[in-house]
């Protein structure tokens, strides 16, 4: 694919919404690559992306898990009562405050999320085959840009991992 480079005057609005659809065509066509996966265990992105941040962070709060995933308390509750219902997730107390809920994925639900894991994985390290190893760290910096300066904490968190 030949790459188009930016104009020289760089934030032109042609700029800006060519980096708004790949944005969106991009994310889009990573998701859908793991739907057939997810809908085989009768599950939707929801679900994946409460898996994915659980794996990245056993033990993860209730709480913090709500802050990551940017929704409601509710729509949280919804998704891990089905993915506690089919044990993919455990819920325990906190050891220091027992109304904690601390969440960690079972043997299935972790062998789910790497299974999923895998088709992003493949996903991703072709794109980032493609755009040549002096792309990407522009490409996270764009990303990074993206999330308000008071939350880029919660993503750093991520790689300390």
């Amino acid at each position: 694919m030949a790459v188009q480079s930016a104009s020289p005057l760089f934030l032109r609005e042609e700029e800006i919404r060519r980096g708004v659809e790949l944005l969106w065509f991009g994310y889009g066509h990573l998701t859908r690559s793991i739907d057939e996966g997810l809908a085989a265990n009768g599950l939707g992105r929801a679900h994946h992306r409460a898996l994915y941040f659980i794996a990245r962070q056993p033990d993860l709060t209730v709480s913090d898990l709500l802050k990551l995933l940017g929704i409601t308390k509710q729509s949280l509750g919804r998704v891990l009562g089905e993915l506690t219902d089919r044990e993919l997730v455990e819920m325990k107390p906190g050891t220091v405050d027992r109304r904690q809920r601390l969440l960690r994925l079972s043997a299935a639900g972790t062998a789910l999320e790497h299974a999923l894991f895998e088709t992003l994985r493949a996903r991703m390290a072709q794109a980032y085959v493609e755009a040549g190893q002096g792309s990407i760290a522009g490409f996270w910096t764009v990303l990074e840009g993206l999330i308000p300066a008071e939350e880029r904490a919660r993503a750093a968190a991520l790689r300390d991992d």
